[in-house]
């Protein structure tokens, strides 16, 4: 099948990681997120081990916390030497009360509120990714006020084209994220950051985009950066400790698209930095790499209930079931293709094409169009595979839709991980 984890039972049901995805919607309920954990793992420890065999032992890890934050998510990276990047105070709450060290932690986001900034340095994260002058400032400021230093990498610009989506594209001179470097911003970012009080700039980070498949776009942002990088020493005798080049490798959401090889592309960016720091005469960076997608993707699989089989004549054929864009909005937002199936009839053929529909009051409320599926019929289970990242996260309330329960599978048992939302739950708000 798509992914390893994913298979058949002798019942002709779908599993993931052994466990009967029929038998967990009829114990758990629809809409249902399932989250491998094995498959979690086996993810976090590829990119772990590649780092260190190809960086260097101080080079590590970050997970990006905006493609799924929840407490039992930290509770397993931590157990396999991941660190983590949040973006938020809620992001990073979560991890606190994970129980995650602090000191793992990186702040990222494009828009730090001051609040955002001193609780950070009041839970003792290890280090700020700083988008903008006026960050920089308010972080020194806060900082000074708190009496403590703030270690940071500044987010630097690289104008590299990954041929990904415009939405999930990251690197371009007019992005919103980072300080461009063809613009000469980037160098007065630099000097003022070395100017002020209360930070220690430890490094430079950049990020080409999301779902990239190739390694060039990361050779090519890499020789940028150390251009960079060897002209700052020139100009001002720094050069980084840390570099941090992002995440961004795909994920295989349907048969259409390939693999990537992240063992293989971390050796040739681990090469291709050698050649690099030899060149222009820098010591070589520990590295930071920040992969969320590529850890949690694969091991998630949303379960819903099929309500109804409309045919319109020759035209189209709606499966409808009980969730859609309120749990995930990514076919809505920028028509994210995936595959699905009826995990009830996993064995049998897949006869129809068909338009998987949400329960919402949207035409757009759509998972999917001309998607092969079994037939299908009401109270069938219909599976929709690669759905751990970017689903939850980006789940809503629209039309007062209850965010489902996440349950977690290792070696074949389930556990769950979040609740399911009651009704109280929606309006616990409301005054």
């Amino acid at each position: 099948m798509l992914h390893s984890n994913y298979s058949v039972n002798g019942e002709g049901h779908f599993t993931l990681c052994g466990a009967d995805t029929v038998k967990l919607a009829e114990k758990y309920g629809t809409p249902l997120y399932l989250l491998d954990e094995n498959d979690i793992v086996k993810q976090c420890r590829i990119y772990r081990n590649a780092v260190k065999k190809y960086f260097s032992e101080k080079s590590a890890i970050y997970y990006a916390s905006k493609a799924l934050s929840i407490k039992e998510i930290y509770r397993i990276i931590e157990k396999e030497d991941i660190n983590a990047d949040v973006v938020s105070l809620g992001e990073l709450y979560t991890a606190i009360k994970a129980g995650y060290t602090p000191s793992r932690l990186c702040m990222h986001g494009n828009n730090k509120t001051p609040e955002e900034i001193r609780a950070a340095l009041g839970y003792g994260v290890g280090s700020f990714v700083v988008e903008c002058f006026d960050e920089l400032d308010s972080i020194s400021e806060i900082a000074s006020d708190m009496g403590v230093t703030a270690k940071i990498l500044l987010r630097i610009t690289p104008n590299i084209d990954c041929h990904t989506l415009e939405a999930i594209s990251t690197g371009k001179l007019d992005s919103k994220f980072g300080v461009p470097i063809e613009t000469g911003q980037a160098e007065k970012f630099v000097e003022r950051a070395l100017s002020l009080p209360h930070l220690d700039l430890i490094g430079y980070h950049c990020h080409c985009g999301s779902q990239v498949f190739e390694h060039e776009p990361y050779l090519d942002q890499l020789e940028v950066m150390m251009v960079f990088a060897a002209d700052m020493k020139k100009k001002f005798g720094y050069a980084p400790e840390y570099l941090n080049i992002g995440g961004g490798f795909g994920v295989r959401y349907n048969e259409s698209e390939g693999e990537i090889d992240i063992d293989g592309s971390i050796k040739l960016i681990g090469e291709k930095l050698t050649e690099l720091c030899e060149r222009f005469s820098l010591e070589r960076p520990h590295v930071f790499m920040e992969p969320g997608r590529s850890i949690v993707a694969s091991a998630g699989v949303t379960l819903y209930t099929v309500g109804s089989v409309k045919n319109i004549g020759d035209f189209r054929t709606y499966v409808t079931v009980d969730g859609g864009m309120s749990d995930n909005p990514r076919y809505a937002l920028y028509k994210a293709r995936y595959d699905a199936l009826i995990a009830n009839k996993a064995n049998m053929p897949k006869d129809i094409v068909c338009s998987i529909a949400g329960r919402c009051c949207e035409s757009g409320d759509l998972i999917g169009e001309d998607m092969p599926l079994q037939s299908a019929e009401r109270g069938d289970i219909l599976a929709v595979t690669v759905t751990g990242a970017y689903n939850y996260s980006m789940a809503s309330n629209y039309n007062r839709v209850a965010r489902p329960a996440i349950v977690v599978i290792k070696d074949g048992e389930d556990r769950l991980a979040v609740r399911r939302e009651t009704l109280d739950n929606i309006i616990e708000n409301d005054i």
